[in-house]
């Protein structure tokens, strides 16, 4: 009998699903979209199951209005990974499958390639560009782009260019679109082009033997130092794979800044490679997707997003820079790209490849253990030399602008040499606050509990956290004094100072207000190579994975922030800053310096640091985790709520803490920390709070949520407050 009910998953904050009625002249099927009636709009949702019964009679059901799909929109191993994080991180079904979807099929747009306007010269246009534009400076930068073959419109649209020059130009003849659509064609016989192929090392060639002879699932950490060449090693993982005609998916944590990879990619491999990210447009986006799927693409590149794309015939899975915090989801669904990259390879039945220089203590955890199998590249590769490192004590110095004397004069040195030398900053901005300086008052955001960022650039304060702004005050709010000072350094006051200590060299800074245009980090970062610039200052974009040949002094200017934080992860993000840092200086045959600027030179952690490697240190702080019951010994969950009135939130989250406690799984090994005021008090006009669980076992914790969380959405304060679950939580403010 032919089912008359479609379950169907919407992209509601609920966590349920919904009946609809099937029309007599519909089929749909499990795994495909449809477009369904909710309330007074029409959504797009994934049907679950095909059933006869519901708690509603049939004749009250609303009817599907349009099937969108013919066949399921994942392959069943991403179907059954989507379900599976949609329980492990408490997050509705609907809304886990819409965070999955390209925006393009979120909208309900057919799952088809979209077609790509290009541009192109005509013969008249060719003719035009030997006789020069005269003033229309806009019309003859167009001609130029146009110059060595056709360009996507989205290129244009990037580059600034409106769409009146290009129509000007069409109506004058010199230029014509053209629609194109990819074409599925098979690949090559000769996939690799292996003419600068480097000799592997003993180490690199045990690794890539160990990760090609598995032929079912394994977890691999491959631990290799800064410059001891683990894409080649990933390259040659992926060449077998692309010879049993299988595809390889790479995820990298920011697209921005790995370029020079994916070239390196396209360059080896005679397949496509895709690039999935956030900075595709919604057609470029659907078409690396879809070609993922119809296994035109053999390589797919991207972000944490990508890693729910669907691939025809997957054989590897590649994380590189496992450790880094950008691969865990912030808001909605709080998934770490790495555990789902593992749960992934596992359904699939594939090696999956965890590389760093700097792993993260989870991971490092897990190999230890023997959960993963740990592979090791210790030798830099080619002829680069280690750094020598050295902490600077800033006790009792002057600083102008956040350097020290002797850290100016060593800088003067290197770039004496004709060498380049790196700052790192975490702050960007001019300045983190103003304040006056008769009566100590500080511009404070009125919605938060922060100050206002000073932005000299754009002559306005900015908050940092809710985004709001207002033009800069010029007297004191308190007593009236025009007197106001900045106090503390962000990356623009830097930058202006370095300008008046070294007239003679170029400063370029690169952090997320001056690469905020597309295509803007990548001309700074190639003019960087060129040499066009000596001092590059940087927030923490900078430390993953560029190659500067000429960087041979790296110094960290705020290391003290990071000693003394309330979050337990600093200290080790502080370690993986400075051992990636290190690894950007001295990269050819120059020797590099790196130099830490502190006022406690004597810590512990940094000194294990400078003296012993990262491992060491590793070893130290999880001993000390172990001690005091942190993750990965055991495992958190983090309660956030947010509400208007503070009483409100404080009370819910304590009836939260009185839930789990009177739970029957709850035993003396669990433990509820809170309800405290989160690290940022208040934020956007709202006052935050949080609660943390922390249980011995992940399975104990699941069961916990799993119960409890039907009781907490009860709760009579749950719909007066905003409130979240953070599995594994990798920020606590």
């Amino acid at each position: 009998m032919r089912p008359m009910i479609a379950r169907v998953a919407l992209p509601v904050p609920l966590d349920k699903q919904f009946d609809y009625k099937i029309p007599s002249h519909l089929f749909p099927i499990i795994g495909g979209r449809v477009s369904v009636p909710f309330g007074r709009q029409t959504l797009t949702g994934i049907v679950t199951a095909l059933v006869n019964e519901s708690e509603f009679e049939l004749d009250k059901l609303k009817p599907i209005k349009a099937l969108l799909d013919n066949q399921p929109v994942w392959p069943e191993s991403v179907y059954s990974l989507l379900t599976w994080c949609s329980q492990f991180y408490q997050y509705p079904l609907g809304e886990t499958f819409a965070n999955a979807l390209p925006s393009a099929l979120r909208k309900g747009k057919a799952a088809d390639f979209a077609t790509l306007v290009e541009w192109q010269l005509t013969p008249s246009g060719r003719d035009q560009l030997m006789q020069g534009f005269g003033r229309a400076v806009k019309q003859a930068k167009v001609m130029h782009m146009l110059e060595h073959g056709a360009v996507p419109h989205q290129e244009f649209i990037d580059q600034e260019v409106g769409s009146a020059v290009l129509k000007t130009l069409e109506e004058k003849g010199w230029i014509e679109s053209v629609e194109k659509k990819p074409k599925h064609q098979p690949w090559p016989a000769d996939l690799e082009n292996d003419q600068d192929k480097p000799k592997l090392n003993e180490e690199q060639a045990i690794a890539i033997a160990t990760v090609n002879s598995q032929n079912s699932f394994g977890c691999f950490l491959l631990e290799g130092v800064t410059g001891s060449g683990k894409t080649e090693v990933y390259l040659n993982m992926i060449k077998p794979i692309l010879d049993q005609g299988k595809q390889a998916l790479v995820l990298v944590p920011e697209i921005g800044l790995t370029p020079q990879t994916i070239n390196r990619f396209k360059r080896r491999f005679n397949v496509p490679v895709e690039v999935i990210h956030s900075g595709l447009n919604d057609s470029e986006r659907l078409n690396a997707w879809l070609s993922a799927r119809d296994k035109i693409a053999g390589i797919v590149i991207g972000t944490r997003s990508a890693l729910f794309t669907p691939f025809a015939d997957l054989g590897i899975i590649i994380v590189d820079e496992e450790h880094d915090a950008s691969y865990k989801q912030q808001d909605s669904l709080r998934y770490h790209a790495r555990d789902v990259a593992i749960m992934r390879a596992h359904k699939a039945q594939i090696p999956v490849v965890l590389g760093s220089a700097t792993p993260a203590f989870e991971t490092l955890h897990n190999a230890q253990i023997g959960k993963y199998s740990h592979l090791t590249l210790t030798s830099r590769a080619g002829v680069a030399l280690p750094t020598t490192n050295k902490v600077l004590d800033v006790k009792g110095e002057y600083l102008e602008s956040g350097l020290s004397a002797s850290l100016i004069a060593e800088m003067q040195r290197h770039l004496k040499s004709s060498n380049q030398v790196m700052l790192f900053l975490n702050r960007r901005g001019f300045s983190p606050a103003l304040m006056c300086h008769d009566c100590g008052w500080t511009a404070e955001c009125k919605r938060c509990d922060a100050y206002y960022t000073y932005h000299q650039y754009s002559n306005e304060m900015r908050c940092h956290h809710c985004g709001s702004q207002q033009h800069i005050v010029h007297n004191c709010q308190g007593c009236g004094s025009a007197n106001l000072v900045t106090v503390g350094v962000g990356t623009e006051q830097l930058e202006a100072q370095l300008g008046q200590l070294f007239p003679e060299y170029k400063t370029i800074r690169i952090d997320r207000d001056s690469t905020r245009r597309k295509g803007s980090l990548e001309s700074a970062l190639e003019s960087i190579r060129k040499g066009e610039y000596q001092i590059l200052i940087g927030t923490q974009m900078l430390a993953k994975g560029h190659h500067f040949p000429d960087v041979t002094l790296v110094a960290l200017l705020d290391v003290d922030g990071s000693l003394y934080s309330s979050d337990f992860r600093a200290s080790e993000r502080l370690a993986q800053l400075f051992i990636q840092v290190a690894g950007r200086a001295g990269r050819a045959s120059k020797p590099g310096e790196v130099i830490l600027q502190t006022h406690h030179p004597e810590h512990g952690l940094l000194q294990a640091l400078l003296h012993k490697d990262y491992n060491h240190f590793a070893q130290t702080a999880l001993a000390e985790r172990k001690q005091a019951m942190l993750p990965p010994y055991t495992f958190m969950t983090l309660f956030r709520a947010e509400a208007n009135d503070t009483r409100l939130v404080e009370e819910f989250l304590r009836q939260v803490r009185h839930t789990l406690e009177s739970h029957p799984l709850f035993d003396q090994y669990c433990m509820v920390l809170g309800p405290t005021p989160a690290p940022l008090a208040k934020r956007a006009g709202k006052s935050r709070w949080q609660l943390i669980l922390q249980t011995q076992t992940r399975s104990l914790m699941q069961k916990l949520l799993m119960s409890a969380k039907p009781a907490i959405n009860m709760l009579p304060a749950a719909k007066k407050v905003r409130w979240s679950l953070d599995i594994e939580p990798q920020d606590l403010s």
